[in-house]
């Protein structure tokens, strides 16, 4: 299959080249990729000719580094125009050039107004609050409305090796012995993205699809990585927040397993820059 891809630099982008070594990636973006062809493009420029691929592959987002609710910075004018509609732009001009798959790197940000203890099924309408959120669910009811097959992947928090490692900081001042606040929240390991989107092409499948694998308590995070360095500080406690699960009927649907707890034990080594096996994760 013939793919456009956008954010190939990026955290999720990364794994979604690994993941996709079977099809003709062209990356869409302001830097080429060694070893794939490259179209110049940016969020709200002119979209380059795209008649003759199958599908694209929607994963360019700007914002501030390492910060996508609050990504605006100052600027929230400057980041609706880049994100919305730059990506409704490049919506249009893939039904326009006959692209039949549209694939949208979303976010579980479109349910951010929602309370606690809230299902969150496909079929659950959005109910954004940050912009971010806001944002991303215009992006999927513009995408819904084309004359192409649309899907808008949510997904919960990225790990993973590379740019994915997100937990560096936090790993850091979990060892120097600093107060860590308790924290929990829904991962993904960016590997199981990338399988995810792997099925999403020649399936049936349009409209929203989540994409969500384990809750991850800090506390039992850190817990492991104790066991990893021999580190002599306790862990935070546990957090009393609620959060509400991402329901993934559809990945699992097509037979899509994400690894869990066992995939972050066998990644947890490398993100921590060691060499030696990890003797395993609480998981009580």
């Amino acid at each position: 299959m013939k793919i456009a891809l956008t954010g190939a630099s990026g955290i999720a982008g990364e794994a979604l080249l690994r993941g996709l070594a079977g099809h003709e990636i062209t990356v869409l973006g302001r830097n080429p990729v060694p070893g794939h062809p490259h179209l110049p493009w940016r969020l709200g420029s002119p979209t380059p000719d795209l008649a003759g691929f199958d599908a694209l592959i929607h994963a360019a987002f700007a914002h501030a580094p390492g910060r996508y609710r609050g990504g605006e910075g100052d600027d929230p004018q400057g980041f609706r125009t880049a994100n919305l509609d730059g990506t409704c732009r490049l919506f249009e001009d893939s039904a326009k050039a006959g692209v039949r798959h549209v694939i949208f790197l979303s976010s579980r940000a479109v349910y951010d107004g929602l309370g606690e203890a809230t299902t969150l099924t496909e079929d659950r309408p959005t109910c954004p609050r940050s912009l971010y959120g806001q944002i991303k669910a215009e992006a999927e009811k513009h995408l819904f409305s084309l004359p192409l097959q649309g899907i808008a992947l949510r997904c919960t928090g990225l790990y993973g090796p590379g740019k994915a490692n997100k937990w560096a900081p936090l790993f850091a001042d979990y060892l120097a012995g600093q107060p860590i606040e308790p924290r929990r929240g829904t991962e993904l390991h960016v590997d199981d993205l990338a399988s995810a989107v792997s099925l999403l092409p020649a399936s049936d499948e349009s409209g929203p699809v989540h994409a969500s694998d384990m809750m991850l308590d800090r506390h039992d995070l850190l817990a492991a990585v104790r066991h990893l360095t021999g580190c002599p500080h306790a862990p935070p406690a546990r957090s009393a927040r609620a959060v509400n699960p991402l329901i993934c009927n559809r990945l699992h649907a097509l037979g899509w397993q994400p690894g869990g707890l066992d995939l972050l034990q066998a990644t947890l080594p490398a993100l921590l820059h060691t060499d030696f096996s990890s003797p395993g994760i609480p998981r009580g």
